[in-house]
């Protein structure tokens, strides 16, 4: 879902840095090297909903549309598609970001993959 809004926005910036995705983490990734700089799609899902096609056609500009999930609910990171963690919408310089609050095992995403 690539055009999706939260609600949850308070407008107040978020105290905590943000993680910069271009600094090394604390793992060791030796014998990934030829890896490491490749581009992937990493996407939030905030909620999602079904409705007719007449519902559909008949939104416009101010329509409101009620996603399944709950403010202050932990949402879907997803990478390439693949469930990776969950976290929480927070707001940082002005821009939005993630708050990962659990993160799925390699073992488990490795299973999803399957």
């Amino acid at each position: 879902m690539d055009n999706e809004q939260s609600n949850e926005n308070t407008g107040k910036a978020d105290t905590a840095s943000a993680v910069d995705p271009h600094q090394g983490g604390a793992n060791n990734h030796t014998g990934l090297d030829p890896i490491l700089d490749i581009q992937v799609k990493m996407t939030l899902e905030i909620g999602s909903t079904s409705l007719p096609i007449r519902d559909l056609l008949n939104l416009s500009q101010g329509s409101l549309v009620t996603l399944d999930s709950l403010v202050g609910q932990p949402h879907d990171v997803l990478v390439n598609g693949t469930l990776i963690a969950k976290g929480e919408v927070v707001v940082t310089d002005e821009k939005f970001a993630i708050r990962f609050t659990e993160i799925v095992s390699p073992s488990e995403r490795i299973k999803s993959l399957t």
